[in-house]
């Protein structure tokens, strides 16, 4: 059995007297009561002792290595107004079977990616209990920052398959969750806020729905294309390449590229001097393969150019030898390049993009792995915002 001092201090609990203490099978029983005082009556707001009945009450706590149920006597006063009320205490909120501490500590640890059940299971509660304890958390961002950063990533929440989310790129910190990635929905998101005019630079993906929203809501912002997204479009064309040279092989040597397509993608002054002969063979076998591997390691050279006025010169001519080389697997590529050519040189001057961003979506697909998916999207977006803060 428990010391009784030693409970009252482990559960800080002091102000209470604990009566006895009981272990019963795999839970803790802590019997208490309040010492009687006078209290003021919510009606007439006079003072009385005067008790008129006990009740017990059976409450949940922070498990003491196992589940730890208090019962609490609690006394119901009776004023000469004819009133009738229940004592007050500092660790039970109205209308709950839990203590404050249970509840705090509950709502805290759902700023781990573990799912709602297992956190149930840690405080000796069950998994809805403790997403009802959860909702009572709120997130209302009332201001945007001066370097916005946004991205879609793939939710399944909400009846939508994509949902949004917007950082604080220079303070790499989230902002808000929301429902979709529409054009529409976006706007009419961003326009309730009245700091829009305070934003200085707008951070996307080339999705052009991004660029008509910050042309819309941020006419005076600087539109920044994220450079991981702009290098992978070069990615995208060497692999293209690969492939369709690799198409034209016999069996074995389709084995080979397909086994050794790694190395296209490895920077090269990490390559050993075994996977630089690997390469020289694939080049020598598919040389259209090597003019891809020079184009995406110029086109590297080209996007971590010091400034926009250093790189566009090399962008440009960039594009101008894609153009007269036979590789047609460039022509996305560089037409999204032209298309978005003043935001990729806006991605020369400043150090922000969606690393951050990327670190997150990561974060947000470990949530939904553990918790099998989430379709309230309200729920959803506080446990992303709650698991950043």
């Amino acid at each position: 059995m428990l010391n009784k001092d030693y409970t009252a201090k482990l559960l800080n609990l002091e102000d209470a007297i604990i009566t006895n203490v009981e272990n019963i099978c795999d839970e803790v029983h802590v019997y208490l009561e309040l010492p009687r005082m006078k209290h003021r009556c919510p009606a007439c707001g006079g003072l009385t002792d005067r008790v008129h009945d006990y009740r017990m009450q059976i409450i949940k706590d922070v498990p003491l290595g196992r589940t730890t149920l208090l019962h609490l006597r609690k006394r119901r006063y009776r004023c000469d107004c004819g009133k009738r009320f229940f004592e007050k205490n500092t660790f039970l909120p109205r209308y709950y079977r839990s203590t404050s501490r249970l509840v705090a500590k509950i709502i805290t640890a759902f700023r781990e990616t573990v799912s709602a059940a297992k956190i149930g299971a840690q405080f000796h509660v069950s998994g809805a209990t403790a997403m009802r304890y959860f909702k009572y958390v709120s997130f209302k961002p009332t201001k945007l920052p001066e370097v916005l950063s946004i991205d879609e990533f793939k939710g399944n929440s909400g009846g939508q398959k994509y949902n949004s989310i917007v950082v604080d790129a220079e303070k790499r910190k989230v902002i808000d969750i929301l429902p979709n990635r529409f054009e529409n929905g976006l706007i009419h998101y961003f326009s309730q806020f009245s700091s829009k005019t305070e934003v200085k630079y707008f951070v996307c993906d080339m999705n052009p729905h991004f660029r008509e929203v910050a042309k819309t809501c941020f006419p005076k912002a600087t539109v920044v294309a994220d450079r991981y997204h702009v290098i992978r479009q070069v990615y995208w064309a060497m692999e293209r390449v690969r492939k369709n040279e690799q198409n034209k092989l016999s069996k074995r040597f389709r084995k080979y590229f397909k086994k050794s397509r790694y190395l296209l993608m490895k920077p090269m002054e990490k390559l050993s001097d075994e996977e630089m002969d690997k390469l020289a063979l694939m080049f020598e076998i598919a040389p259209k393969l090597a003019d891809a591997y020079r184009l995406k390691n110029e086109f590297l050279e080209v996007i971590h150019s010091d400034s926009s006025k250093i790189g566009k010169s090399k962008l440009v001519d960039w594009l101008t030898a894609v153009e007269v080389m036979d590789l047609p697997e460039f022509d996305d590529c560089t037409k999204a390049y032209y298309n978005w050519f003043q935001e990729i040189l806006n991605s020369m001057d400043v150090p922000w993009s969606n690393g951050f961003i990327e670190g997150c979506n990561n974060k947000t697909k470990v949530l939904k792995r553990v918790c099998f998916g989430m379709q309230n999207f309200s729920n959803f977006r506080k446990r992303i915002l709650f698991c950043h803060t």
